[in-house]
């Protein structure tokens, strides 16, 4: 089993869908199901509807999970395991406040050394956690600190192993009796059957912890892992969500194709045998252990590149349906465009523009009232060169003042591509879109 387990807490990264396309495609690849898990239990960050827009996402660039779980679901069992933890000693009590804990930060400051928890709870007397238990006071329960360094080899990264003191006494259930995120992971992908983890470097601390975790409860079946380096934007810093390139749902909002952007994601520090290629094909390819284990940085421009591919192979009449038609002339018209737009939306803009009402005012605006004039009183036209023929005949005007407005009453713009190929795709809405405002 592999798994995607976001957090229901913000807009979807371009770093998690990437950990999400990579955690499918090795999946589909071995055979095994993939898992969505959400990780719910830290209610006080979850953003409501994200958990539904966390699904729709993922069905949009067609990842379809064998199995959705709520990591809350699993809430009876974390407290389970670490109460048992607890009772062989694995674990302890712990009633430190919040401000006790930042008096030891504050010293550790002030001598210039890293925090490391005191272990003052570590060897409570049974009398003094009964105590506690009868009184009520608030605890959290803590893991042992392993005796041993902690030693695992990534599948991009190779061989790390923890430092002394790296992995410490470390909180597994919080007082109100929720686990922390590196417990209930830890627990969920033992109890899910997860064979391998794929997911971003920012959790290369959390993995000692969570094979430490395992150990103590002893599971002993391997979990692999994989740590895909971080995505740099395009100055060369850590992606944020500063910037708008980091979310998926900007960029799905700017026009790009979820094709486009799966192409793109997986090129990132990749060798891939083809620049453009789809999701199916990638299946087929992909191999986890070529994945660079530097950094990738964001090119925008690139993305674009992309997309103005995957545009120019789509199906024209699929195509024309994004802009409100079921005409491939349509979509045939739009790859016209591909010379200078590259999003949908930007193509939108072309499209709306040729079929939007003109102003016919300002320097051209009388050729443009009789040039529409003129259209609206014509037969149909198959080719270019009778239409425009009829037009120098009905309105006398030729050259410059010709072209010029015409171009403006077909398309809205003063540039783009040759009329005679636009007229091609429009002649069948000519009389709809040589309309000037009233």
């Amino acid at each position: 089993m592999l798994r995607f387990a976001p957090s229901p807490t913000g807009d979807m990264h371009i770093g998690n869908l990437r950990v999400a396309l990579m955690n499918y495609i090795v999946a589909k690849q071995r055979g095994e199901g993939f898992l969505l898990r959400i990780e719910d239990t830290d209610k006080a960050r979850n953003i409501e509807g994200k958990d539904a827009e966390i699904k729709e996402l993922l069905e949009k660039f067609a990842i379809h999970p064998d199995q959705v779980l709520y990591q809350s679901e699993h809430l009876h069992r974390h407290q389970e395991l670490a109460v048992r933890l607890v009772e062989e000693g694995k674990a302890f009590l712990c009633v430190c406040t919040e401000e006790e804990l930042e008096a030891e930060r504050e010293r550790a400051k002030a001598e210039k050394r890293p925090y490391r928890y005191s272990g003052r709870c570590a060897n409570l007397s049974a009398e003094e956690i009964a105590r506690i238990r009868d009184e009520k006071i608030p605890y959290t329960i803590r893991i042992r600190k392993p005796l041993e360094p902690i030693t695992f080899t990534d599948r991009i990264k190779g061989e790390i192993t923890t430092q002394p003191g790296e992995v410490d006494h470390f909180v597994i259930l919080r007082a109100d009796g929720t686990p922390t995120y590196n417990f209930a992971c830890a627990v969920d992908d033992m109890l899910g059957g997860v064979t391998l983890v794929i997911r971003g470097e920012d959790h290369v601390s959390n993995t000692p912890k969570q094979i430490h975790i395992r150990r103590m409860l002893g599971f002993t079946e391997e979990i692999v892992y994989a740590h895909l380096p971080i995505i740099l934007n395009e100055a060369g810093k850590k992606m944020s969500k500063r910037d708008d390139a980091s979310s998926v749902k900007w960029l799905l909002e700017q026009g790009f194709l979820p094709d486009a952007i799966i192409n793109y994601l997986l090129l990132l520090g990749n060798q891939t045998p083809t620049e453009v290629f789809t999701l199916p094909e990638a299946i087929e390819w992909f191999d986890l252990d070529k994945l660079s284990r530097s950094p990738a940085r964001f090119d925008l421009d690139r993305l674009r590149h992309l997309n103005r591919e995957h545009l120019r192979r789509m199906d024209e009449r699929t195509l024309s349906t994004l802009f409100g038609f079921a005409d491939a002339e349509i979509g045939k018209l739009a790859k016209l465009y591909l010379e200078e737009a590259s999003t949908l939306e930007e193509l939108r803009a072309k499209i709306g523009a040729i079929f939007a009402p003109k102003g016919c005012e300002g320097e051209w605006g009388e050729e443009m009232r009789a040039l529409s004039e003129a259209i609206l009183s014509a037969p149909y036209f198959e080719d270019f060169e009778s239409f425009k023929a009829d037009l120098i005949e009905r309105t006398g005007l030729k050259g410059k003042r010709l072209f010029k407005p015409l171009r403006l009453l077909l398309t809205g713009a003063e540039h783009g591509p040759e009329l005679s190929d636009i007229y091609k795709y429009i002649k069948s809405y000519v009389t709809e879109v040589a309309r000037c405002q009233p």
